[in-house]
């Protein structure tokens, strides 16, 4: 049956009501149910270094699953999903945001601002993916096609993706912070920086990093990929922002992720974005049942664990196709040997100066 999104657009608000709630017990139960494990398998790896890493690193890698859980958790906390009190949210996400080493106050600005602007080509940059359309692609000069060719490579945002995540977009504050978030920043990025000194002190840096390290990484790949999946598949949603329109962003434009159900679970849900990205306060244990309770959902776009492969070969939006598609598919005029002597010389003068200013700091 074809479910008319607009026809639609009077009846979803009432069934999102129906889910927007949360339950304590279940919230507490999930805590337990993934924290706890977290921590018993963080210290069995640990333990396992001694006998041999290669028992210590499956061990990390399923800990990384539950790790991937919590961020969940967090995320919801960011919603004020979780729990009815907005307090307890608060005090949840702050803790589960340095167990993930997230700072709360800016991850739940910068995703606030994602949700409202999720594929409005007006308004990209916040919370999102670097995403260019084919005609921006074309404007851009040889460096600075190359420095986004470079960004969308599977290698580079997976690879070192996780990395910069960790150590870098998110140890700082974003410029025009206020003075909440900008404190939560700083004390997350302490309470970590002794956390980790005193697990090195107890029990030697080199294990701690033995275990810890391949939790993020691993961890960090797996989110930067649900992220990517779940927005950049080929028939997405991508409007100018006279014509965007939020229901048709939730519902075209965030996939349905179809998981085993050992993966739907550790991932808390996430999977059922367009559900996610429709009713944001609806708790991530009551996503997969607002979406068995409505026709709504029936034609939203499902990706499964094998077609979400495809999505990595996908660059660019093209607006005329409605589609997202592949460096080799933008046919490009060939640019002049003047233009591109020029533009590598503009480079090595870049280079120049930078060794430059190096130089003169040391």
């Amino acid at each position: 049956m074809t479910i008319d999104i607009q026809e639609e657009h009077g009846n979803w608000k009432k069934n999102v009501v129906l889910f927007q709630k949360s339950d304590t017990r279940k919230s507490v139960w999930q805590l337990i149910n993934t924290i706890v494990p977290f921590l018993g398998l963080w210290w069995a790896a640990y333990l396992c270094l001694s006998v041999s890493i290669w028992i210590t690193l499956p061990l990390a890698m399923l800990a990384s699953g539950f790790f991937v859980r919590i961020f969940i958790i967090f995320h919801d906390c960011c919603h004020h999903s979780f729990f009815k009190s907005r307090r307890a949210n608060e005090i949840v996400g702050i803790i589960t945001g340095i167990l993930t080493c997230f700072p709360y106050h800016q991850w739940k600005y910068e995703h606030a601002v994602h949700h409202a602007t999720s594929g409005n080509l007006g308004r990209r940059g916040t919370g999102d993916m670097w995403t260019l359309t084919v005609n921006e692609y074309k404007q851009l000069s040889f460096v600075k096609r190359t420095v986004y060719r470079v960004y969308r490579n599977p290698v580079m945002m997976f690879g070192v993706g996780p990395v910069h995540l960790f150590l870098n977009q998110y140890r700082f504050n974003r410029k025009g912070a206020g003075k909440k978030e900008r404190v939560n920043t700083h004390v997350t990025n302490f309470t970590l920086i002794a956390i980790l000194t005193g697990l090195s002190f107890i029990l030697g840096w080199k294990s701690v990093l033995l275990v810890e390290g391949p939790i993020l990484y691993l961890a960090g790949i797996v989110g930067i990929w649900l992220f990517y999946v779940q927005h950049q598949f080929e028939h997405s949603y991508f409007e100018k922002s006279d014509k965007w329109d939020y229901v048709r962003a939730a519902l075209q434009g965030s996939s349905f992720y179809q998981l085993p159900k050992i993966l739907q679970w550790l991932t808390g849900n996430i999977g059922y974005h367009h559900v996610h990205h429709l009713g944001p306060k609806v708790p991530n244990y009551y996503l997969q049942q607002m979406h068995e309770s409505t026709e709504l959902f029936c034609n939203v776009p499902a990706v499964t664990l094998a077609s979400s492969l495809h999505a990595l070969r996908y660059r660019l939006w093209d607006e005329e196709s409605h589609r997202f598609v592949a460096f080799n598919e933008v046919a490009m005029e060939p640019l002049g040997r003047r233009v591109i002597i020029s533009q590598l010389y503009n480079v090595t003068r870049l280079i120049g100066m930078l060794f430059k200013r190096l130089k003169s700091q040391s």
